[in-house]
């Protein structure tokens, strides 16, 4: 009886081992692929903060045409604000 259940223990380890292999081939490859996954995301990223950058920085744009000349604010009369605004009228219910 001893002998048969280590036998049965044998041809088990073996066969287990005999899989190993396999199993971490499957893990070597599905790793490899996850880490060429997370590149191509991080990637993505890098190329969205550059044209970002690119935007932020202004580098490429002229802006020349849409300049105020100084001299014709002048020209601009001040609008002086109205401190003596009443607000009782808005909660009047009689209008």
């Amino acid at each position: 009886m001893y002998k048969i259940f280590l036998s049965t223990i044998i041809a088990i380890s073996t066969c287990l081992h005999a899989q190993t292999p396999q199993v971490k081939e499957q893990n070597a490859t599905s790793k490899e692929k996850l880490l060429q996954e997370q590149l191509q995301k991080q990637m993505q990223k890098e190329e969205k903060f550059a044209k970002e950058q690119k935007f932020y920085q202004g580098d490429e744009y002229d802006l020349k045409a849409v300049e105020i000349n100084q001299k014709s604010l002048k020209n601009i009369p001040v609008i002086e604000p109205d401190y003596d605004f009443d607000i009782t009228d808005v909660y009047r219910d009689d209008i």
